[in-house]
């Protein structure tokens, strides 16, 4: 029997900096110019980081006006494209499957079901919501399992198959 190897908490940041540049940023873009530039003021991001660059302490006094159904549009369109890249590449994504790592069942090393996609997806909130404890708990664990992990029955282990198809 092949021996399971849990992807660390390096790996998977790398993978979830990849999926921010190849998911989340397009959305981020696309939503930006569907809502025909309300979803956020930009002019105050930008404002914000001149007044930071020169020094000034008051840089982040105003914060930039957002539009709470375009928030909304943007991170579900996110959760859904990402279980949508889980169920095509059996529980990777793009950032994932890069690094030749997927989410499977904790007990059974199968593929994630709906239910444990949603969960884990939402138990993200959570895991930021505790100062990012929960994915902090991926360096900490033997498993590396994070609090979204745990609350959805999931691993995140290197990708065996990977190497047979490279």
């Amino acid at each position: 029997m092949n021996e399971v190897r849990y992807a660390g908490f390096w790996i998977r940041f790398v993978a979830s900096f990849l999926d921010t540049l190849f998911v989340a940023l397009p959305v981020a873009i696309l939503i930006y110019f569907l809502s025909d530039g309300n979803w956020f003021d930009f002019s105050q991001y930008q404002q914000n980081i001149q007044m930071a660059m020169s020094g000034n302490p008051h840089a982040l006094n105003h914060q930039p006006q957002t539009s709470f159904a375009w928030e909304l549009g943007f991170e579900f369109s996110v959760l859904i494209i990402t279980i949508l890249f889980w169920k095509k590449w059996r529980g990777a994504t793009p950032g994932k499957k890069f690094v030749h790592i997927k989410i499977v069942d904790a007990k059974t090393l199968q593929d994630l079901d709906n239910t444990q996609a949603i969960t884990r997806s939402l138990g993200y909130i959570v895991s930021m919501a505790l100062f990012f404890i929960g994915f902090l708990m991926v360096a900490l664990r033997k498993d590396k399992r994070g609090l979204h992990d745990l609350l959805a029955g999931t691993l995140v282990i290197y990708d065996k198959d990977a190497n047979l198809q490279a």
